[in-house]
Parts: structure tokens; C-alpha cells; sequence
């Protein structure tokens, strides 16, 4: 075969294998193949599934939706059902009531699973969605089997967040609001201000309330992220079932950083056995 035809014939293949990865790549909170929408607790949730297996939901943070977990959804639907929504007030989540709190959204992803008659889940959740994770553990405790948070705080202050992120939230919170006073405010900006003013002076978690979580928890955290991480610290000592993880050179956005590492640890966390690591055990 002449080397130009041959040439000819590999660029055209080529083209071909991006064309077909392009047309199924999949449009993670916008897959109508996978999507769905359910009358839950006065709004309709969208929520999208994938893979068969044991039961994982995921949940996403402040202002995000299914697709801040594009690199964990195929990854974990190898192994497992993946159930990923948009929580309430988010994403295509429409929401028009003025209220908004983590307690809230738990109750959610708790009817969530009742309506599609699962029982208990494994759970993953980022930021809010870590302080979901938490919530539903302990509001609904037969819902979740194992659960990995990761970013969660406890309390709305400067103890549970760094002070530049707490400022940064404080500002956006001033200017949406003052937009909102001049009366020309859309729907949209008006959702915005309530997502965004909710981590002002949401979650209000009492640090002895952790013990109620009887499920096996994995408590992640940066080690330069959003989240001081002595309050990461803080929250796995007062589990009464954790591991605790610190990610070094790492900030807020683990699940998009360190999503090889983030998703191989989460994965074995679940897999394997929990085991308590005391006594003796804790010299070697």
C-alpha cells in the first residue's frame, strides 16, 4: 500500500475515533437518557442515574449541580448505581419558597431514596453537599450504609471557615442583596442570594451531635482549602466511626484535583470492611 494512502487512510480513522468519542461523551446534567424529575417535599428535584450495583449517591456543592461530579460518575457506575441530583434551589432543582437550609435538603435526598425504593446508599458529598451527607446520616440513620465528606463544616463562622472564604461569601451577600433592594431584581439573582446566604448562617451543627452517625464515615479535607483543617480534624474525632484524610497541596476542589486519588480511596473506603483502630492495633 502506497505510503501517502496509507497516511490518508490512518488521518481519516483518526478523525473518525475523535467524531465518535465526541458524539458519546456524556452531558453529565443534561443526559435526557438518564434524567428524571420528582415531586418531592413542594418542588421537582432532577435528579440522573447510572450503572448497576450497590446504591451511591452523590452530592454536590453550593451552587453546583450533577455535573460538579463529571469525574466521579463513570468511575463509580462501574461498580455501583449512581444516583446524582441537583439538590433543591440548584441546578435544574427550581425552588421558589424563600426558605433554605442543609436540614432541608437532607429530608430530600431522603424522600429521593424512597421514591426510588432504595433503602440504604453508600454517600459522597462535597462542601454543602459533605454537610448533606452529615445531616442525612443523622436525620435519617438507616438510610446511609458508609458516607465520605469531603469540605464540610459545621457551623457558619471563621472557626469552620477560612476567614478569606468567609469574607468572599460575605461580599457576594451585600452585593446580591443591595441589587435585590433596587426592586429590579430577576427570580434568578433573587435564588442566587438565597443559595449564596445560606452558608452565612447555615449549618448550625453542634459537635456532639456527630455522635448520633453510627454509619462508617471518611472525613477529607485539603490541607490548604476553604475548610480550616483543624475543623476537618474536628469533625472526624467526633465521629464515633472515622478515618480522617488531609489531601496534601490541595484545596477545596478535590473531586476535581485529586480525582484519581479521591476516587481510589473512596472506592476501597467502601469496599472494604471498617475497622477500628485502637488499643494495640495502633502500633502497627
Amino acid at each position: 500500500m502506497p505510503v501517502k494512502l496509507l497516511l490518508t487512510l490512518t488521518t481519516i480513522l483518526v478523525l473518525k475515533i475523535k467524531v465518535f468519542s465526541q458524539t458519546t461523551a456524556i452531558n453529565y446534567g443534561d443526559n435526557t437518557a438518564a434524567g428524571k424529575y420528582s415531586e418531592i417535599r413542594g418542588f421537582k428535584m432532577y435528579y440522573e442515574t447510572y450503572g448497576k450495583g450497590e446504591p451511591l449517591l452523590l452530592i454536590h456543592p453550593n451552587g453546583g449541580s450533577i455535573k460538579s461530579f463529571e469525574n466521579q460518575i463513570e468511575f463509580f457506575s462501574k461498580n455501583y448505581q449512581v444516583i446524582v441530583a441537583d439538590s433543591r434551589a440548584q441546578g435544574k432543582s427550581v425552588d421558589h419558597t424563600d426558605s433554605l437550609s442543609y436540614e432541608m435538603m437532607a429530608d430530600d435526598y431522603d424522600v429521593l431514596l424512597d421514591r426510588l425504593k432504595i433503602k440504604q446508599a453508600f454517600v459522597i458529598g462535597w462542601s454543602d453537599g459533605g454537610i448533606n451527607a452529615l445531616l442525612l446520616a443523622m436525620r435519617h440513620p438507616d438510610k446511609v450504609r458508609k458516607l465520605a465528606a469531603t469540605g464540610a463544616n459545621l457551623r457558619p463562622d471563621t472557626t469552620a471557615l477560612h476567614p478569606y472564604v468567609y469574607n468572599d461569601i460575605l461580599q457576594s451577600d451585600n452585593k446580591m442583596r443591595d441589587s435585590i433592594k433596587t426592586g429590579k431584581a430577576s427570580i434568578a439573582l433573587k435564588n442566587a442570594y438565597k443559595v449564596n446566604h445560606m452558608m452565612l448562617v447555615h449549618p448550625n451543627i453542634k459537635t456532639e451531635a456527630l455522635h448520633l452517625i453510627k454509619a462508617p464515615a471518611l472525613i477529607i479535607g485539603g490541607d490548604h482549602e476553604a475548610i480550616p483543617a483543624k475543623h476537618t480534624v474536628e469533625i472526624a474525632d467526633a465521629l464515633p466511626n472515622a478515618y480522617l484524610w488531609i489531601i496534601p497541596a490541595s484545596g477545596h476542589a478535590t473531586p476535581i484535583y485529586q480525582k484519581e486519588w479521591f476516587n481510589a480511596l473512596i472506592s476501597g473506603f467502601f469496599s472494604q470492611p471498617f475497622e477500628k483502630i485502637e488499643g494495640k492495633r495502633m502500633y502497627y
